[in-house]
């Protein structure tokens, strides 16, 4: 397929950034990859998603070591996690082109802020909310097991006043490849929507050592599951903004209908790595706090995980 305008490189090519970046590869799209441990194994056996949705997917893509050696990118997709933050600055500052944007395909809340002073004033920062089930079965090779899509906002960079077009090019790059995407007009607000998921299931399928299929089967759980999204929902209104109608009942109807999924908390845990509690619960929980609104559910079960981070981080 003839390459499409515009350069884009993928700064984590892990189970986000390597479905993403090969959706857009299989585009037409210009795409490099940056990876470290599965750096030989995609050189040269190239990258591969198996889909549910869109079958068997192989690619012999652009591999890269350091980002020293990638081309200068007018576009950068972030799939590392937020317990990284403090790494990607200088990979970023390598492989971006003057003007880039940078999209953080990440979760939680206040990533954007963390990675911003790090950054040149020259380069849009956006936030990137994945609704996706996807995970890494083995070096190169990842599983797409349902949904896929991607909502975009702009946080900051030397043209605000043209965040929401550029946010809706970002848009348009995703939908271009197949992936659903929206141009969200608040990152705060998007990023709040996506913790009304991530804070009950990537939480509990650690604290409790279960998939979604056997958390929505017991009663116990299923209801503790609605009422920490409805702390949730109470969080975001406290700091002003008001959730769409009904989309905690949505998101729970949506994974009842999903296969049966290990949140991407669970396999940090199981693999020893740190667990992204600062973003996923701590932020949002001091900036409730800030309004006047305490989350009781919420900071129990985030102190439930810290200490079992801890535990393991010191093992």
């Amino acid at each position: 397929m003839q390459s499409r305008t515009g350069r884009i490189g993928i700064i984590g090519s892990g189970a986000i950034g390597g479905f993403y970046g090969l959706m857009l590869a299989r585009a037409g799209f210009d795409v490099h990859f940056l990876l470290r441990s599965e750096y030989a194994a995609v050189r040269e056996q190239g990258l591969r998603v198996d889909s549910a949705r869109h079958g068997q997917l192989h690619l012999q893509v652009n591999a890269y070591a350091s980002a020293a050696d990638m081309p200068a990118c007018d576009w950068l997709l972030v799939g590392a996690k937020a317990t990284s933050n403090a790494e990607l600055a200088p990979l970023i500052v390598q492989a971006a082109a003057p003007g880039a944007k940078v999209v953080l395909l990440q979760n939680g809340l206040g990533v954007e802020d963390q990675l911003r002073p790090a950054l040149p004033d020259d380069l849009h920062l956006l936030g990137g909310l994945c609704f996706i089930c996807v995970n890494r079965e083995a070096p190169g090779v990842i599983r797409h097991q349902a949904l896929g899509a991607v909502n975009l906002g702009y946080h900051s960079g030397p043209a605000e006043d043209a965040g929401q077009a550029i946010v809706e090019e970002g848009a348009a790059l995703f939908q271009a490849a197949g992936v659903d995407s929206q141009a969200m007009a608040d990152l705060d607000q998007a990023r709040w929507q996506k913790l009304v998921w991530n804070v009950p299931y990537n939480g509990l399928s650690v604290l409790l050592q279960a998939s979604t299929t056997p958390l929505m089967a017991d009663a116990d759980s299923r209801l503790l599951i609605q009422q920490l999204m409805a702390e949730v929902v109470e969080g975001a209104r406290a700091c002003g903004l008001v959730l769409p109608e009904g989309y905690a009942e949505h998101l729970f109807r949506v994974t009842e209908q999903m296969p049966d999924y290990w949140p991407s908390m669970y396999h940090d845990h199981a693999q020893q790595r740190p667990l992204e509690l600062q973003a996923i619960y701590a932020e949002p929980l001091a900036r409730a706090r800030a309004a006047g609104c305490t989350l009781t559910r919420m900071e129990m079960l985030y102190q439930a995980l810290a200490f079992l981070d801890r535990r393991t981080r010191q093992a």
